[in-house]
């Protein structure tokens, strides 16, 4: 077994970023939701006996679902796991449910099969974020506390890297799907008969259909890199590191855990008030990330490739505040370096409500807008879990104390992508649903503020 603090042990967790980090980018972030939007644009969706004149409600309906669930779980899960030592079998099987799920995406083709395409995001998402409980709870196991800011930053890192090459790899078949082998031919009745707009006209629609194709297969690629590269964590990370020999009523133990550690909480008022800014800024970050793209293309009309190519932006810059914000933590500490973060989320919020379709060059201002964004993405996610690794008592229930923290970002979702959601219905509009969400930065800045330095933070 790898020794805690040995790099390739560090790699090794890091790495399970790179192959999660996909999912994260290409179906959260990119290629779904500009699928979903492509589908069902202007339509009516039938989906649980309802009628859904806003397709986009209901996808932000079906994630706040979705986190609901996994806040629910994973209190209970994370229990049981660190009782009976089994968190890296539970991080397996949410990784194989969310894989498998994301593949399974392949399947929503039209407006009919729409719930296909809810229900497989709910269960991705729910896959997804349950394996990053587990994942997150290493951290304090693999690295030691003044190894964890730059630990946590590498796991941010690998992922924006791999998650880049693939949508790189999903963007050059949405773009030039001919390349890599769609069939691109035209009906010989419109080819043969047809006039030069008509053969035009249906040139273009045979190429947004093989785009649509080229963007269902790229939900396998990501199912199947996600399953494949975290097989490489998987061989390195340990398991039952504390020697736990759970008696038979493991579930009962399991909830006795959880309400051991949810009373512990009550004697660090450092880490639970932590844990308040944490819920405030996490209404924000995670909302923005998961609708953006929609943002710009239902508020903004901005097409698939400037949509793109903004998200390649944000990733490409994320990877280098990151870094800088790993140094600046380490210069004047993680407290400081988070809120400055946070100011520049509220600039994010106030830029985009700015933003109009009829503003000339609107493209431009919203790649402005991702790089400014990218700057602080990475650097807030990488911050905010080593801060809370480091705050976090000497104690052998990781997986339950992490369970605290990611139930605090699942809740924080439910609440940012409903508001979100309400606000659209009652306003017909996304800006002020953006506007809002600087409301919970500048309160996550208010309780930072009043946050004492300790042993390893300040």
């Amino acid at each position: 077994m790898l020794q805690k603090g040995s790099n390739k042990l560090i790699n090794a967790w890091a790495f399970y970023d790179w192959a999660n980090s996909v999912y994260s980018l290409v179906i959260s972030t990119a290629v779904f939701p500009l699928f979903y939007d492509a589908i069902t644009k202007g339509k009516t969706v039938r989906f649980l006996w309802m009628d859904w004149d806003y397709p986009d409600t209901l996808y932000s309906y079906s994630l706040s679902f979705s986190f609901l669930i996994v806040a629910f779980i994973s209190p209970i899960l994370s229990a049981i796991a660190d009782y009976t030592g089994n968190k890296l079998k539970f991080m397996k099987f949410f990784c194989w449910l969310g894989g498998f799920s994301v593949i399974s995406m392949y399947f929503f083709e039209d407006v009919s099969t729409t719930w296909i395409g809810i229900l497989c995001t709910i269960l991705a998402s729910i896959g997804f974020w349950s394996s990053i409980v587990f994942y997150n709870s290493y951290l304090p196991e693999v690295a030691s506390p003044e190894q964890q800011d730059a630990a946590s930053a590498k796991g941010f890192i690998y992922g924006y890297i791999g998650s880049i090459i693939l949508l790189l790899i999903s963007l050059g078949m949405i773009l030039q799907p001919s390349f890599f082998g769609f069939d691109l031919s035209i009906p010989e009745n419109i080819t043969a008969n047809g006039s030069d707009k008509e053969i035009a006209a249906a040139l273009e629609t045979v190429k947004n259909a093989a785009s649509l194709k080229a963007m269902r297969i790229s939900f396998v690629m990501v199912g199947l890199w996600w399953i494949g590269f975290a097989q490489i964590t998987f061989k390195k990370l340990p398991n039952n590191v504390f020697n736990r020999k759970p008696e038979k009523d493991f579930i009962w133990k399991g909830f006795k855990e959880l309400k051991k550690v949810s009373i512990e909480l009550k004697n660090y008022p450092t880490l639970r008030n932590f844990l308040i800014a944490f819920f405030l800024l996490s209404v924000g970050v995670q909302t923005i990330i998961l609708l953006a793209t929609i943002f710009g293309s239902s508020e903004l009309g901005l097409g698939t490739i400037n949509l793109i190519v903004t998200v390649l932006l944000i990733q490409f810059v994320a990877i280098l505040g990151a870094y800088v914000f790993s140094n600046v933590s380490k210069k004047y500490g993680n407290f400081k370096a988070i809120k400055i973060t946070l100011f520049i989320w509220v600039l994010v919020c106030f830029s985009a409500f700015m933003l109009e379709k009829e503003l000339p060059n609107v493209d431009l201002y919203f790649y402005a807008l991702g790089g400014l964004l990218g700057m602080v993405l990475g650097a807030i996610q990488s911050l905010t879990r080593s801060t809370y690794s480091k705050l976090l008592p000497e104690t052998k229930d990781h997986a339950t104390y992490f369970s605290f923290y990611d139930v605090t970002e699942k809740i924080a979702i439910v609440l940012g992508t409903f508001v979100f959601g309400f606000l659209i219905y009652l306003t017909d509009s996304m800006q002020w649903s953006v506007l809002s969400l600087a409301l919970f930065f500048l309160a996550s800045f208010i309780v930072l503020s009043t946050l004492k330095s300790t042993k390893h933070v300040r």
